[in-house]
């Protein structure tokens, strides 16, 4: 598919300069690394392979598209050209059969029904909405009751349970964003302001189909949401992309949706509810759902659906003495592709810190390993695709690994290396998980640096990269980059360019590569991490989960090839 628009295979060790003399690409020169890569971890070589990635010949990078796979093909390229062995067999590729659904909002209508008649929230701005379902072109929901399940979590272990003497089979389930206690404070409910997995859109909807819900709708909140309306609209207003299943996802809710917090306070009116008073007491234990009366969702979706092949690209170093045992990095070099409903005249969202990063990252840990005598075990190195549709590319290689999950000795994820100074410390996602750590922490001091907890854990980036689908079979995964903590100016300084970020370029057309970037503090964390990864690939450890952690488990009933 996409190769029909790519370059000719290049020979292994080339010049980076000679990329620019490769076939045309779609009229235009295939974006090229000025001069040779070094085996050295630099800035230069990191900034040239983020520009490249982030270049507008690639619209983005969408699965699936024509030249949002060329770039696929660039990172396959790459690999070859710095001596990486193909990771899958004879093949740089996993082919990773998927579905487009792409909605013609045109056609397509989202209307709730009350008593004094209805609410159509202005779709994009006021409405995001879709069907993950694909059987058919057309999915329809009518006269479905709309409830109000507080948090929509199911959580034994929590004793938390937002279902209790409900059945919501056919009903449309309206849930707030996060973990209940966070919006209040509550530190004893779940883990305080950290994040779980029962607080990420994707349970919602996991949740919702369970219980048999027709449609969901979650209404968005900034805070709890960590990021702004504009990346829920920039996020779920274009295709939408899902493993290819044989059911065509009729085992989900037939719609899915997400509205502003002023449509909700519309609807909860609507209703005769007070959305302020109902918000608080979905953050207290024992409530109980509430039926939103005389409100029932009509909505229609027609869509097109498209089938296609995306591809992970994984290249690797074979170890010398053990080949079988295997390091694994991972970064996943999708992004959001062109989005016609973006405000502006710019609508291709480049993706460069989200995340050409930390695809130009592990290449340059890979040319490291490359260049260099082969160590002990090999190291794999996966660019994985589908990850902004919800981790689809690593869960699809997790459920069918290249090699024995067994044999993986653990891994380390990069997604969005922020452009900044030298930080003094590491921050590790999810802190508290892996012996991983312990690794991170002795090689740290030779940084005069130290390992610190994630700054802003109510994010929770621990269930929104990579790495969790690897982590979930048992897998110890390690996901850490400069912490906040500046070498100049501090925490304000780090925080500030997180907080800008965030608010200014996350999911958004100006996610653009900036020649003006400062990259040192990453380059400073690609450093640690490569020492890491060769000294594990150098040893005969089996670094595990800590007692307690929810994979330890996992982990270990997998090594005892259970």
């Amino acid at each position: 598919m996409a190769r029909d628009f790519l370059l000719a295979a290049l020979i292994s060790g080339m010049s980076a300069a000679s990329l620019a003399a490769q076939p045309a690409f779609d009229g235009k020169a295939f974006p090229a690394l000025p001069g040779q890569t070094t085996a050295a971890i630099t800035a230069e070589d990191f900034k040239a392979r983020i520009a490249a990635l982030a270049d507008d010949r690639f619209e983005g990078r969408l699965p699936g598209a024509p030249k949002g796979e060329a770039s696929a093909d660039w990172i396959a390229e790459e690999m070859k050209r710095i001596g990486l062995k193909p990771g899958n067999g004879q093949s740089y590729f996993q082919r990773v059969p998927a579905v487009g659904i792409a909605i013609d909002p045109s056609k397509s209508s989202f209307e709730i029904k009350t008593a004094k008649g209805s609410i159509s929230p202005k779709f994009a701005d006021e409405v995001a909405f879709w069907s993950p379902r694909f059987d058919k072109a057309e999915q329809l929901v009518q006269g479905s009751d709309l409830i109000f399940v507080g948090y929509g979590v199911h959580a034994p272990e929590e004793k938390w349970d937002d279902f209790a003497g409900i059945d919501v089979r056919g009903k449309t389930i309206v849930v707030l964003i996060n973990d209940p206690g966070f919006v209040v404070g509550d530190e004893t409910l779940f883990r305080g302001r950290a994040m779980t997995y029962y607080g990420r859109w994707t349970y919602k909807f996991e949740e919702a189909a369970r219980r048999g819900a027709a449609a969901v709708i979650i209404v968005h909140e900034t805070k709890p949401a960590a990021y702004g309306w504009e990346v829920v609209r920039n996020s779920n207003t274009g295709d939408k992309l899902y493993l290819d299943k044989a059911n065509g996802n009729a085992d989900l809710a037939t719609i899915h949706s997400w509205i502003t917090e002023e449509t909700a306070k519309a609807l909860f009116a609507a209703a005769g509810l007070d959305y302020a008073a109902l918000r608080l007491a979905a953050n207290k234990r024992g409530f109980r759902a509430v039926p939103m009366s005389g409100l029932a969702l009509n909505a229609k979706t027609v869509s097109s659906v498209s089938r296609f092949t995306t591809r992970n690209v994984l290249g690797m170093v074979q170890g010398a003495k053990r080949p079988a045992e295997v390091v694994l990095f991972t970064a996943h070099w999708d992004h959001l592709g062109v989005k016609p409903s973006a405000p502006g005249t710019d609508k291709i969202h480049n993706g460069a810190v989200d995340n050409a990063t930390g695809v130009s990252g592990i290449l340059e840990i890979a040319e490291a390993f490359a260049r260099a005598p082969a160590p002990e075990r090999s190291v794999l190195f996966a660019a994985v695709t589908l990850e902004e549709q919800g981790l689809l590319g690593s869960s699809y290689m997790a459920e069918n690994p290249v090699f024995p999950l067994k044999s993986i000795v653990g891994g380390v994820n990069f997604d969005a290396l922020m452009p900044q100074g030298p930080s003094k410390s590491m921050s590790v996602v999810g802190y508290g998980a892996s012996e991983l750590e312990d690794l991170l922490k002795g090689l740290l001091k030779g940084q005069n640096r130290t390992i610190v907890p994630e700054a802003l854990p109510e994010r929770g980036s621990f269930y929104r990269s990579d790495h969790i689908s690897f982590a979930k079979k048992g897998v110890p995964m390690l996901y850490a980059s400069g912490s906040i903590d500046l070498r100049v100016g501090g925490e304000a300084a780090g925080l500030a360019i997180r907080e800008k970020y965030t608010a200014k370029t996350y999911h958004q057309p100006n996610d653009e590569f900036s020649a003006e970037w400062d990259v040192s503090g990453p380059v400073e964390d690609l450093s640690a991490m490569h020492r890491l990864s060769l000294d594990l690939a150098n040893s005969q450890m089996w670094p595990t989960w800590y007692p307690g952690n929810e994979f330890r488990a996992i982990r270990d009933r997998s090594r005892a090839g259970k």
